[in-house]
């Protein structure tokens, strides 16, 4: 008779198994990644002015929500490469975020979290530009061209601020921001000198979002405060027009194709915390892991 093989129970199996990960793998840990490290800025200790605070939770609000919107298309995108495109952009202006959000923090005593998952809708401070929804991918498309301009624009002239931390923010990235552009670049033109469908689509998203552009060169008094520490929005127009103006003359586009007279510019808000209806839903989807479960950390 064959000898069997001694029972064993549950947990004298979960054992042998656990052993035997050891064996294969040796001791795996997570260690605590110190994030407080990446941040961009000239001094991790500078203290900002209640009026810089103002300013950069503006810009931090604008990369935030847009990198929000971004990383919905991960697993979406038309092709396997876009996915990583437009998680890396997403991951870029995350980046940008936490650290103009953590830079107006020091004003308040918050952190980049508290900014991020602690405020209401009426306490963002960003443009209804980043506030849209993805739409289809030309409309994502347009946003993003749109938004990489002015962005490029913004921080090259930021970039000579007399604030230093916002200068070495500005600086770091701007030279991401480059690629943002050149990314929706390439597929405005691809998307006009491609199909009829594609070049359609095209048109449709620049007429939906054209009328977004105007609120981010609208200059208020928090600009005529900040003297030399920010560029005044106003300033901005003149260099993002002349890129705008290349970009739709290589691609063909005239400005009577996806404009509308009757349709004017959008009144804004965003930078007073008068938003769109879009961006509720957006900020109860991005907040209600923190919310949830206050403290967690993982």
């Amino acid at each position: 008779m064959t000898p069997q093989p001694p029972a064993r129970d549950a947990a004298s199996v979960a054992a042998a198994h656990q052993a035997d990960a050891d064996a294969v793998h040796g001791d795996v840990s997570v260690d605590e990644l110190e994030l407080q490290s990446e941040l961009s800025g000239a001094d991790a200790s500078a203290t900002a002015t209640p009026d810089v605070a103002a300013y950069a939770l503006r810009l931090g609000d604008d990369a935030l929500i847009l990198s929000q919107r971004l990383g919905w298309w991960i697993s979406r995108a038309p092709e396997l490469e876009e996915d990583m495109a437009l998680g890396n952009i997403a991951l870029d202006l995350l980046g940008h975020a936490r650290s103009l959000l953590h830079y107006a923090g020091t004003a308040s005593g918050k952190t980049e979290d508290d900014l991020a998952y602690w405020r209401d809708e009426h306490e963002f401070r960003c443009a209804w530009l980043f506030q849209q929804p993805n739409g289809d991918f030309a409309h994502t498309i347009a946003r993003g061209l749109i938004a990489a301009i002015w962005m490029q624009e913004l921080y090259t002239a930021l970039s000579r601020s007399t604030d230093a931390s916002l200068a070495a923010i500005a600086a770091k990235s701007v030279k991401e921001v480059a690629y943002h552009r050149d990314h929706a670049v390439q597929w405005t033109l691809r998307l006009a000198g491609g199909t009829e469908e594609s070049r359609r689509r095209l048109l449709v998203a620049l007429t939906d979002t054209w009328p977004y552009t105007d609120e981010l060169f609208r200059d208020d008094d928090l600009h005529d405060r900040l003297g030399d520490i920010a560029p005044r929005p106003s300033s901005l127009r003149a260099g993002f027009d002349e890129i705008w103006t290349a970009v739709l003359a290589e691609a063909e586009i005239s400005e009577a194709d996806f404009t509308n007279s009757k349709i004017g510019q959008s009144s804004g808000g965003g930078r007073h915390g008068h938003h769109s209806t879009h961006l509720g839903p957006l900020l109860a989807e991005m907040q209600v892991l923190a919310r949830r479960h206050p403290g967690a950390s993982w």
